[in-house]
């Protein structure tokens, strides 16, 4: 009874979840390619690295080879060594998730391998969390990645193929980002004064079809995901916007942007005030010719890592609803007419 009792607390509305036991972020690193380096949030960046291969033989290596970087160095952070990992929880774009079997094969961690395309961060952290605030595991490291090359190759045309972009198109980041999620304070806690943040709780998104069949418009597509999450975070918990400092989506750009606000305006809820979108963060529109803003998986996940973390740290913002956005799509599904649905999972942290 007591058990049952304990899930009634957690489950919150429809489709959230509240911790009892929030776990806490022990450590994020973030490792980007040359153009992320050079927008506006390239002196976050752990790690720059200006050779878009990372020193391997294909794209693919490419990306296998940034996101072993990527957990090396969060794992590094934390103190920890891989035997301290309970579980690995991470997926990127690539067919039969690639870049991540094999880029962390040699850490030699346990994997739950996912997928939710460019909402990767969101789904692996909330997983990572129920496993940890659930008594499942001690410590999870969540990770994903995404890379440029890669992704045109995979989705649209080959970087040979020389193919103009639509101004509705966006720009796959080069990055990848990983975060060790403890069940205990990180050993920097209040260290200089910085606030330790908790996932206090989290929104599991569904999938959402709106029709749109264009794949080179990707905030359209995902934009309907976004609202249906945050929406659904807001009346599940019984809060009004401003109950968070921001709610940040993953990568819906500037056309995905207003589609969500006008949508949100529906229901009632205003945001205008308090959103942030990482795809329109990462990159300077005028000067870096990404037309719609920054996409893929790495884009919110070395944006978390990377801005949004300090941020709680030093207690600029108190609470934020990080809302990563995936458009699921294939390049079977496309070729066969199919439209491109999204999905979007809502992620609760706090400074504490």
């Amino acid at each position: 009874m007591g058990n049952q009792k304990d899930m009634t607390q957690k489950a919150v509305g429809k489709q959230s979840i509240l911790f009892s036991n929030p776990p806490y972020i022990l450590s994020g690193s973030s490792i980007a390619g040359k153009k992320e380096g050079e927008g506006p949030l390239g002196t976050f960046f752990d790690q720059i690295e200006e050779d878009p291969m990372f020193g391997g033989t294909s794209w693919e290596d490419a990306e296998s080879r940034l996101m072993k970087r990527a957990a090396d160095l969060a794992i590094k952070k934390a103190s920890l060594q891989n035997t301290d990992i309970r579980y690995l929880i991470g997926g990127d774009l690539l067919g039969q998730l690639i870049a991540t079997s094999f880029g962390i094969m040699d850490l030699d961690i346990p994997l739950f391998g996912v997928y939710g395309a460019c909402s990767t961060m969101g789904e692996s952290m909330a997983i990572g969390s129920v496993l940890v605030d659930g008594g499942f595991a001690d410590k999870v490291l969540a990770l994903t990645s995404s890379h440029f090359a890669g992704a045109e190759k995979q989705f649209r045309f080959p970087l040979a193929y020389g193919n103009q972009r639509p101004l509705s198109a966006s720009w796959t980041v080069t990055g990848s980002g990983a975060v060790v999620i403890g069940n205990s304070k990180p050993q920097e806690a209040d260290k200089d004064n910085k606030a330790s943040i908790r996932v206090k709780g989290i929104t599991v998104g569904k999938i959402v079809d709106y029709g749109v069949k264009d794949s080179m418009n990707m905030g359209a597509c995902m934009a309907p995901a976004a609202y249906k999450t945050i929406s659904q975070n807001l009346s599940d918990l019984k809060v009004k916007p401003d109950y968070y400092d921001k709610i940040i989506t993953g990568d819906l750009g500037y056309v995905g942007k207003d589609i969500l606000i006008d949508l949100l305006k529906q229901d009632g809820y205003h945001i205008s005030g308090n959103h942030m979108d990482c795809g329109i963060e990462i990159f300077d529109q005028e000067t870096q010719d990404t037309h719609a803003g920054g996409s893929g998986c790495g884009c919110s996940a070395i944006t978390l890592t990377s801005y949004i973390f300090p941020k709680l740290q030093k207690r600029d913002w108190k609470r934020v609803l990080f809302v990563p956005t995936g458009a699921l799509l294939s390049t079977v599904s496309f070729n066969e007419g199919n439209s491109v649905p999204g999905i979007a999972h809502g992620v609760i942290l706090e400074a504490e």
